[in-house]
């Protein structure tokens, strides 16, 4: 576990607590981690999810399928964000997403009763981590809120040009690779692929962006 424990400094869960006190942090927390081979799933809709996820190595998308069997990808998380909390914590039956390992990964598994419930140590960084989690869970609310924004769009172009104008405006950059492929991009931007590749020739055309596989640039 030592070794990830540069990942875990930058992990925002973790954020405030030394790296010298990490292995206590970990052994209180009692963690576990999962290796997932690409395509692998990590929980499936319906699946009841006890534990919160931190991505240690590769990636993981959060993914909707609906009754027709369309497929919409709601997130992509990297190292070393953290994935499944809201589930985790509410302790629900059935979940109504899907976690797929879109790369080879390492997942820490963590506990949320560990979290909230102080151990007879009375360990100072639970309180830490309990406000840390409230300030993801803020950025995820955000992040749906971007994500209905993109997607209440009425079309393939508007949702694309939304997507890459508040990405560019993250980043503060006109330049920037977007962490799916064409396919992904549109699952989660939940339009027709065909259509997509049309619309982005179309605005390479007029001079709006450049594209090369997953890498934008807005003129």
């Amino acid at each position: 576990m030592e070794q990830y424990f540069e990942i875990m400094e930058r992990c925002p869960l973790f954020e405030g607590i030394e790296k010298n006190e990490l292995f206590s942090v970990l052994k209180c927390l009692e963690v576990r981690t999962e290796k997932y081979k690409s395509g692998e799933p990590v929980f499936l809709q319906g699946d009841a999810v006890r534990e919160l996820g931190v991505v240690l190595e590769g990636s993981v998308q959060i993914v909707r399928d609906d009754y027709y069997g369309n497929r919409s990808i709601v997130t992509a998380v990297f190292p070393p964000e953290i994935f499944a909390e809201t589930f985790a914590f509410a302790g629900v039956s059935s979940v109504p997403l899907s976690a797929w390992a879109s790369s080879d990964c390492n997942v820490m598994m963590i506990n949320p009763e560990k979290i909230i419930c102080r151990c007879s140590k009375a360990c100072a960084f639970h309180s830490r981590i309990i406000s840390n989690l409230v300030r993801v869970m803020a950025s995820k609310n955000l992040e749906i809120n971007k994500k209905l924004e993109i997607t209440s769009q009425r079309t393939t172009r508007d949702k694309l040009m939304t997507y890459l104008f508040l990405t560019s405006r993250e980043k503060g950059v006109k330049s920037f690779t977007v962490p799916f492929d064409r396919q992904e991009l549109a699952d989660y931007l939940e339009v027709d692929r065909s259509g997509l590749s049309a619309e982005i020739g179309k605005l390479k055309r007029e001079g709006v962006l450049l594209c090369r596989r997953s890498e934008f640039t807005l003129l």
